[in-house]
């Protein structure tokens, strides 16, 4: 199998899932948005995003489904199954439209914009980000008061995608202190290094740097 990656969050998200199961893949740096590369890539996604992960002649693509795929075949209860699967699916689906949805939308601003020049930060989607990633925060800060991971005793992939910008936060600059169990919570995930530097070893350029964000208003 080969996994098709780049160091953007869902890409990195699943770089990480990889090394931390010690899947039996092969990584491969690849740029579909670059210049000449769509028909290449096109075949394996419509939508040419990545992560895409290719194995006897097939591609599945978006990260989640990916990490589904790689635990199955690792054996591993990373993707929880059985009694313990509706609550990680809970917080799946939770994550992604608050809490790590909120991470993205002040990322995007602070960090993607700045990195591919697609424009100034747009102060008032900042704002709303914020708004929302207070919000969420206080949700997961009150259940992370009480437990160590998200579900059960022991990290799951729910936890893995609650992160997933976190990585990104010294360009989004989330106010992750104000809520120090969920501070504590990502704290252990610096100490997995699969998620601390999951490229280690491999052959990927690093990021654009970010320009023009040291400018932008600090009103949070």
């Amino acid at each position: 199998m080969k996994l098709l990656f780049s160091r953007n969050p869902n890409p990195r998200l699943a770089v990480a899932v990889a090394r931390y199961l010690d899947a039996k893949v092969e990584f491969e740096f690849a740029s579909p948005f670059a210049p000449g590369q769509a028909e290449r890539y096109r075949p394996l996604n419509p939508n040419l995003s990545l992560p895409i992960l290719v194995s006897s002649g097939k591609s599945l693509w978006e990260t989640d489904a990916i990490a589904c795929r790689l635990s199955r075949d690792a054996h591993s209860d990373l993707w929880r199954t059985g009694d313990d699967e509706p609550e990680m699916i809970r917080w799946l689906s939770w994550g992604k439209e608050n809490f790590a949805r909120a991470c993205d939308v002040v990322h995007f601003e602070r960090g993607t914009k700045q990195r591919y020049g697609l424009g100034p930060i747009d102060q008032d989607r900042v704002e709303e980000g914020l708004r929302d990633f207070r919000t969420a925060a206080a949700t997961l800060e009150a259940e992370l008061s009480e437990r160590e991971w998200l579900v059960e005793n022991s990290v799951s992939y729910a936890d893995f995608r609650m992160a997933t910008f976190l990585p990104f936060n010294n360009v989004a600059r989330l106010p992750l202190a104000d809520y120090p169990s969920v501070s504590r919570w990502y704290r252990q995930f610096e100490e997995i290094d699969a998620w601390r530097d999951p490229f280690q070893g491999l052959e990927a350029p690093e990021l654009p740097p970010v320009s023009g964000s040291l400018h932008e208003p600090r009103s949070e």
